[in-house]
């Protein structure tokens, strides 16, 4: 059953280890796929391969979702090519690790710019055109555990995705009665992107890491994936301003050592 056909799906940092392997799900679901990022044009024809032998139609731009025109345009290009757009994944992200004392003002405006404003630019670009035609939509922002858990080596990220989460909130408020449900993924730690490439560096840190999780697995992006589809389905019509904890139970731990603390 393809309970995405006829839907059209867009996706920024669609290259990226989770975008990727959320154009494939979407795809075997039944979308159309338009990704958006910044990478070689290598990864672009091998996604394109993947969603075609899907049996979908595939677009790919070289998007900076800080840029708001762009983003812009490249929904209107989308919609132009695949038709209108109603399945918006807000997915470019950055994660660089600097703690606040040795933080530039560069780190801490770029991580606002991609993490947050490039995922505003997208969902009120690609929202603004849904309510132009008087469709209905999803909006799943793929969002981070970091939200709700500082994390000391990661500060820009986690305050960046804690606006997300908000961000996200105040949407789903405004556009429920248009039909345009809004929610957000939050993983925990995953086997993608560079917690990927720093812990296969570092095994220390993944048994480390991996020994934190109570489930003691490291989530994969194709899992995330599935989590963000299940969102996009139009069966879902009721879930809006909500958030998909999917940690490996990470903030259980959290919550329990803050109680053994007394905190």
């Amino acid at each position: 059953m393809q309970e995405l056909a006829d839907h059209v799906a867009i996706i920024s940092g669609g290259l990226g280890d989770i975008g990727r392997a959320c154009a494939i799900e979407l795809a075997r679901r039944g979308a159309d796929i338009a990704v958006g990022g910044r990478g070689d044009g290598g990864r672009a024809e091998r996604l394109r391969a993947a969603v075609e032998s899907a049996g979908r139609r595939f677009r790919f731009d070289l998007v900076d979702v800080a840029e708001r025109k762009a983003v812009e345009q490249w929904v209107r290009d989308a919609e132009e090519q695949l038709g209108p757009v109603n399945l918006v994944v807000p997915n470019a992200a950055i994660v660089e690790m600097a703690p606040l004392a040795e933080m530039t003002a560069e780190t801490w405006q770029r991580h606002l710019d991609v993490n947050l404003t490039g995922a505003l630019n997208l969902a009120h670009a690609a929202a603004r055109r849904l309510l132009e035609l008087k469709l209905p939509g999803r909006i799943v922002f793929v969002g981070s555990w970091a939200a709700h858990a500082p994390h000391p080596h990661i500060p820009a990220y986690c305050v960046a995705k804690a606006g997300l989460r908000m961000l996200c909130r105040c949407m789903a408020l405004e556009y429920a009665p248009q039909g345009i449900l809004v929610n957000e993924v939050a993983p925990g730690l995953v086997n993608a992107g560079l917690s990927r490439q720093i812990l296969e560096e570092h095994p220390e840190l993944k048994r480390e890491a991996v020994a934190r999780v109570p489930i003691a697995e490291m989530m994969e992006a194709e899992e995330v994936a599935v989590h963000v589809a299940h969102l996009c389905d139009p069966r879902n019509r009721n879930m809006t301003g909500s958030t998909l904890l999917c940690d490996g139970g990470l903030s259980l731990v959290t919550a329990v050592r803050r109680q053994g603390d007394g905190k």
